[in-house]
């Protein structure tokens, strides 16, 4: 762009403008001087994108060389000039006294122009050079937005920028007041009225915004938030920069990760489920590789200890996929594996539900990646042992991953490609304290064995192994009692345990039905003798009053006892049923037993030891007498 200006004002300020202007001098006498400002970058990107056109601006050039040489203007040439035109209109408007507004996206560049023009205190008192750094430093540094934005406007003019420091001073700002604990800092401009601010030849300060007074200042969060915002703004390589300062400088890892969350859910799209929508046309398009190389870069940078932001595990979980989608490197997949596994039990099931981007992997979710994730939190738990202890001893983080994984083998259990040994290995990679009942995992037994009719009847036992039928709860095993899908073993095996939960139900039940009436029964006396000292000391009409409080325990303890014996025979009915059931079971076994072996050997062999023995049932040989109020052992009624 050509500026047609005035030689004097420009000469007074610039020594650089004063010496080229007067090497031209000789060769003309005007007031007048023609200076075009040349950007590289833009020059650069008319070629890229005219290209057939160069020829013809030249010669438009040489036409209008001609022109001024006939006018006798001196014409100065700003080859490599930071900035652009309008950098170097507002140098212009400084020199003729105009006053203009100055923001910290643009005092940078005008900073850069006037050490390029020589425009220093030594040539001129009170010149651009001094005012813009005392801009800078009243202005811009003292706020973290400000800064942030300074240190975008700095990406036109990085070389420049850099040497004179400005860079370096942003990233110090930013760092510093991150780190701050005063809500104000926060992006909170010191001066506002948009940051912005008039100056002239005479005055250089900035104009406070009469809004901003009476504006009320938002709370932390939404300023983070705001300044989070800004952050993305940043070309990747001074983003990083800032990002390994804050590093360095022992900022709080929460507000480094929510900075790295921030820059890659606005720059690598559909990286969350619910936020993919297809990019708009005004949005530059991000290629295959700058995606790749942005992702590793965000990874690389993640502080590795457990996060406190519950949020995140949703986005690692989106970064794993985009970084599967990409090919990225392995160690880029395996650090956000560890990083999962350290805060798993903050996942959902959704999370987990991870599709086989491979044509390895027959299954549609890819379960050796959760069989991974799984294996990482599981040596961070055994590494920390700083889990706290609730329940039965149980970690309640280990617990709430062993219901997650229930709920992703339920899932995964219909998929038809899905091998027995895949489903197996995944089941008993938790140990024993992980599930207090183990209802989900016969669910997702259940799923799996109708889904996969075909499957033989010793894998069904291997599958059916990985629960234990101890920990089932009373609905679970009449469920798998009546489960035609369940192999032999199991139906016995959850039969037996189901009895045995029976008969200490019953044993509660008689036990609370005769403690209320031994008490009672040996109460009268204790209370007759406390009842005669009443009536020695107090009158006799307190002592009537408790002789009717104690008839009405009494009877308020008769009808509990008789709701009681009504639950026990219930129960006593359901056992009997039970053992019918069971007579019949022993009755198939035992003629199993004798196609099998020979008649000696089946008769000399006890039938409970034989049903133990052929179907692998791990308890006592007790069993319960629906006619009898207690629990016999067998061994012992059999001696």
């Amino acid at each position: 762009m050509t500026f047609h200006l005035h030689k004097f004002p420009l000469m007074s300020k610039s020594r650089k403008l004063h010496r080229l202007i007067t090497e031209q001098e000789t060769r003309s006498s005007s007031s007048m001087a023609l200076i075009t400002v040349i950007d590289p970058k833009v020059e650069e990107t008319d070629k890229k994108g005219k290209g057939h056109e160069i020829e013809d601006d030249k010669e438009e050039e040489e036409v209008e060389e001609q022109e001024i040489e006939e006018n006798g203007y001196p014409h100065i040439k700003l080859e490599d000039f930071p900035g652009s035109s309008e950098s170097f209109e507002m140098v212009a408007k400084f020199c003729y006294g105009v006053k203009m507004d100055l923001s910290a996206s643009t005092v940078v560049p005008l900073r850069c122009a006037a050490e390029h023009l020589e425009m220093t205190e030594e040539y001129s008192p009170d010149n651009l050079i001094s005012k813009t750094e005392r801009f800078l430093s009243h202005s811009v540094y003292k706020s973290l937005r400000e800064s942030i934005k300074a240190l975008k406007a700095c990406e036109s003019v990085s070389p420049l920028a850099g040497s004179l420091g400005i860079t370096e001073q942003c990233i110090d700002s930013i760092v510093s007041r991150a780190s701050s604990a005063d809500p104000s800092l926060f992006g909170w401009p010191v001066n506002d009225g948009g940051g912005r601010g008039n100056i002239s030849a005479t005055d250089l300060q900035l104009i406070p915004g009469g809004a901003a007074k009476s504006r009320k200042k938002p709370s932390r969060d939404s300023n983070m938030e705001l300044w989070f915002e800004d952050l993305t703004q940043l070309s990747l390589p001074i983003f990083k920069t800032v990002i390994l300062s804050m590093r360095s400088g022992d900022l709080s890892s929460d507000i480094i990760e929510s900075c790295l969350i921030c820059y890659a859910k606005k720059h690598i799209p559909g990286i969350l489920r619910s936020n993919r929508k297809p990019p708009s046309s005004s949005s530059t398009a991000v290629s295959e590789n700058e995606q790749r190389e942005l992702l590793e870069t965000i990874t690389s940078n993640l502080p590795l200890d457990k996060s406190s932001i519950s949020s995140t595990t949703r986005f690692l979980f989106g970064l794993l996929r985009t970084a599967i989608i990409l090919n990225a490197a392995e160690t880029c997949r395996d650090l956000l594996e560890r990083k999962i596994g350290s805060q798993l039990e903050r996942a959902t099931l959704d999370d987990l539900l991870v599709p086989s981007y491979s044509y390895l992997n027959e299954t549609l979710y890819d379960v050796d990646l959760v069989e991974r994730i799984l294996g990482h939190f599981l040596d961070t738990l055994e590494q920390s042992n700083t889990a706290i202890v609730e329940v039965d001893g149980k970690s309640p983080s280990l617990m709430l991953v062993g219901k997650l994984i229930d709920g992703f083998l339920a899932e995964i259990a219909s998929d038809a490609n899905l091998k027995s040994d895949k489903f197996y290995n995944l089941a008993i990679a938790l140990p024993d304290q992980a599930r207090l009942y183990d209802d989900g995992l016969y669910r997702a037994v259940d799923v799996y064995l109708k889904a996969h009719p075909w499957v033989s009847e010793a894998e069904r036992e291997k599958i059916c192994g990985v629960m234990d039928c101890q920990k089932l709860t009373l609905e679970a095993c009449t469920h798998a009692a009546q489960n035609e899908r369940l192999p032999l073993r199991a139906v016995v095996q959850v039969l037996f345990f189901e009895q045995l939960q029976l008969r200490h139900a019953i044993a509660g039940t008689l036990l609370a039905a005769q403690s209320p009436s031994t008490s009672q029964s040996t109460e009268p006396r204790p209370s007759a003798a406390i009842r005669n000292l009443t009536i020695t000391e107090e009158d006799g009409d307190e002592a009537e009053g408790e002789r009717q409080v104690d008839a009405g325990k009494w009877k308020k303890t008769v009808r509990e006892n008789q709701v009681l014996r009504l639950d026990m025979d219930t129960m006593r009915t359901r056992v009997h049923r039970l053992e019918r059931e069971c007579s019949n079971m022993k009755k198939v076994i035992a003629k199993i037993d004798k196609e099998g072996s020979s008649p000696a050997t089946t008769t000399d062999r006890p039938r409970s030891w034989s049903i133990t023995k052929k179907f692998g049932c791990k308890f006592k040989t007790q069993v319960c007498d629906s006619h009898e109020a207690t629990m016999v052992d067998h061994r012992s009624r059999r001696s």
